[in-house]
């Protein structure tokens, strides 16, 4: 069986453009459907007549993520040549997304008999702001004109309010019988023989503030969905993501299915408009609700892509480096160093009613900088990156000591400033997803438990890169805070009588002693002592954590828990592939392997293979299957970029590319008896690694296929593994 995520819907994207239709192909602006660019919706109504008659749907699909057919058939109507019966007329709608929307309506009729009839397609724009299609409370603050152009046979629909201004070009061609518009519709008088077939082509061009028309490229849906062909720069980009890549082999086809269309989804997720190279790009986090970059999301997501494309983080570093903050502005969350949270481009943000220009309302997008940057240095060997963020990476230390920690206990906590901001800044960031034990909300100022390992983490992994660029007093300086906050962790955080680490502080600094996955990122970061691993390792897998699919959010013992919720109990996979790493770096090889299983056979009952956002967290039993989240985000960043880390904890593949070194430490499960990765970059090398079990043991062969690199059997262990008991403190 395939599960198909919220209502049933069709879903086409290119960058910022996005297009979401019913299975019809019809746009209800009641509805989270429409034409999209840059936090705008540009047509909020479509729908297709025949003689005033709704069209009979056959079936539909989207035939990769920036193209979509439907296939519709006439009902029984009556015309001026008497009475049509039903399914005699076949109409197909073949969309194509770049820029704007590219569309084709082809007509054949099948019946015995010539009909004349009027195709009729009614079009309205609210140029919503995304944040109000959302809520579905809609403000109309400027004024919405539009025009028939009959002698260039075009639509403008244009939106003002003040210096705000859209518009939707309506723009068909190479039609074989002139539109007309008239009562909000464009009309075609069609007469067809019997056999004979109707064709007109359309253009949605999107026109921005700067009255720039990008028009959609002259281009059939059959010449575009052809892979053999390679029509457009972006489709050359695309295949260069896709032929770039990792490959893998394995004897479990849904596991290969799965991978692949996980690269297809990072690839089809591009956010082109902040390309800087053709091989130095960033994502969007997801479609269709945040399409638009986010900080937090475009860390995790190059974390979560060194095994597949090593390189891929450099348009994340490059982008967030230039908008980290400068200042301390109130209204947006905003200090000096801090990476950013969210940025949008619609009317709202325009004109500062929301302080996403960009919102840096995030605790832990600044230490997953220095994390990612560190991550992809090992991955690359290029020391010169370290030179070039050396200026950043100093800011955002800067920030974790002087704005991280609310009130210098040693512990980083978040509250906003921002009368529109965000309660909670984790990457739990809805405003109901910290409670403790009872199921209550906890009150800011949060010290999240994962936030102090994040931390951790970074001031380690900096002090190797500091260490590098000849800094060994600052790397020994941060080597010591890593170590005392270590300590104080422990003696803050961990509670002995649930026998697992609190959720968080409270306000008043009591550990919330809520049961969640949170501390499974403690153990991806290392700040949990070795001596307590085991009790985090054996709570996350008991039954009111572990669903069968994957780790919970939340305990099905907390008043709180809801399956169906956000994250108050559902499953989410990148949360998983963080702890499966995390149970990796403590040696529960086997655990982490458990992880992955639960993830990806989740993933193989989900459309496509295309892993959603999140799950429920309901019980997995006999006769079950994954329940999705019915508003969850798909194609997702790092959902489908978490088939890449969890094979990383399997494989406990980790680079030191500075050494010409790869380090490997495979566990399979007997359900994947063998692995093959292929033409992996660690450096400038390029390496096919096999991995197999022989009886309960793992073995592994490495090919060097390019480069220089060594590859060595080592346990996981993100930076230089050292005692920190010789840093005083």
């Amino acid at each position: 069986m395939r599960i198909s995520v919220g209502k049933p819907i069709l879903t086409i994207n290119h960058g910022s453009t996005f297009m979401v239709t019913d299975l019809s192909g019809q746009i209800n602006p009641n509805a989270y459907l429409g034409i999209f660019s840059n936090d705008t919706r540009f047509l909020s109504h479509y729908v297709c007549y025949i003689d005033g008659h709704n069209w009979i749907r056959l079936s539909s699909t989207t035939t990769t993520y920036y193209a979509a057919r439907v296939y519709l058939t006439n009902p029984e109507f009556v015309s001026r040549n008497g009475k049509t019966p039903e399914g005699s007329i076949a109409l197909i709608i073949s969309r194509v997304v770049e820029n704007g929307i590219y569309e084709e309506l082809d007509l054949t009729n099948y019946g015995l008999e010539a009909v004349s009839f009027n195709l009729e397609i009614a079009l309205r724009s609210d140029f919503a702001d995304i944040f109000e299609v959302q809520s579905c409370q809609f403000v109309r603050r400027g004024y919405v004109e539009t025009e028939w152009d009959a002698e260039h046979n075009e639509l403008h629909t244009s939106y003002t309010n003040s210096d705000f201004y859209r518009c939707l070009i309506y723009q068909p061609y190479q039609f074989t019988s002139q539109p007309h518009y008239a009562n909000g519709r464009i009309t075609f008088e069609v007469r067809l023989k019997p056999g004979e077939k109707w064709q007109a082509c359309c253009k949605y061009i999107l026109v921005n503030n700067e009255r720039i028309r990008e028009e959609p490229i002259n281009l059939s849906y059959a010449a575009a969905v052809n892979p053999d062909i390679i029509n457009t720069e972006v489709e050359q980009l695309y295949c260069q993501w896709v032929n770039s890549a990792t490959e893998i082999a394995s004897p479990d086809d849904h596991l290969n299915q799965l991978y692949r269309q996980s690269i297809e989804d990072i690839g089809a997720l591009r956010l082109y408009a902040y390309d800087f190279a053709p091989d130095v790009w960033l994502p969007v986090a997801g479609v269709p609700k945040f399409v638009t970059l986010f900080g937090r999301d475009s860390l995790i997501i190059s974390l979560q892509n060194v095994i597949v494309h090593p390189g891929f983080a450099r348009g994340a570093l490059k982008k967030l480096a230039q908008l980290q903050a400068k200042e301390i502005e109130d209204w947006r969350d905003a200090q000096p160093g801090k990476i950013l949270h969210e940025i949008r481009h619609g009317e709202l943000a325009h004109f500062k009613q929301i302080p996403h220009t960009p919102y840096y309302g995030t605790a832990d997008a600044t230490p997953l900088f220095l994390i990612v940057l560190h991550e992809t240095w090992k991955w690359l060997g290029d020391d010169s990156m370290l030179r070039d963020y050396r200026d950043v990476a100093l800011r955002c230390l800067e920030w974790i000591d002087k704005y991280g920690d609310l009130d210098g206990d040693g512990f980083q906590e978040y509250k906003t400033r921002s009368p529109r901001g965000i309660e909670n800044q984790g990457w739990k960031d809805s405003g109901d997803a910290v409670v403790y034990a009872d199921g209550s909300q906890v009150k800011a100022p949060k010290a999240l438990c994962e936030l102090q390992g994040y931390v951790f983490d970074a001031w380690m992994r900096m002090a190797e890169a500091f260490e590098v660029l000849g800094e060994g007093e600052f790397s020994t300086e941060l080597r010591t805070k890593a170590a005392k906050l270590r300590t104080q962790f422990e003696e803050r955080f961990w509670c002995e009588d649930i026998g697992f680490y609190a959720f968080a502080l409270d306000p008043d600094k009591r550990p919330v002693k809520t049961i969640a996955s949170n501390p499974g990122h403690c153990l991806w970061s290392g700040i949990i002592s070795p001596e307590r691993a085991k009790c985090v390792a054996k709570r996350l897998f008991a039954p009111d954590m572990w669903s069968g699919w994957g780790i919970r959010t939340l305990s099905t013992q907390n008043q709180a828990y809801n399956p169906f919720s956000y994250h108050r109990g559902s499953v989410w996979p990148h949360d998983n592939s963080i702890i499966a790493l995390g149970l990796k770096r403590y040696g529960f090889a086997q655990e982490a392997a458990h992880v992955a299983r639960g993830i990806f056979e989740a993933g193989s009952y989900f459309s496509n293979y295309r892993l959603p956002e999140l799950y429920a967290g309901v019980e997995r039993e006999p006769g079950s299957f994954p329940v999705p989240y019915i508003q969850a985000n798909v194609p997702h960043g790092w959902a489908a970029a978490s088939v890449f880390q969890l094979l990383q904890a399997i494989l406990g593949l980790q680079a030191d590319a500075p050494n010409n070194c790869l380090y490997v430490d495979p566990y399979l499960p007997e359900n994947l008896p063998e692995l093959t990765l292929r033409h992996m970059e660690v450096g400038k090398a390029h390496v096919d690694l096999r991995f197999w079990r022989e009886g309960d043991t793992t073995c592994w062969d490495a090919t060097v296929q390019s480069g220089k690199v060594e590859v060595k059997e080592q346990a996981w262990q993100p930076w230089t593994s050292i005692s920190l008991e010789e840093y005083s403190f």
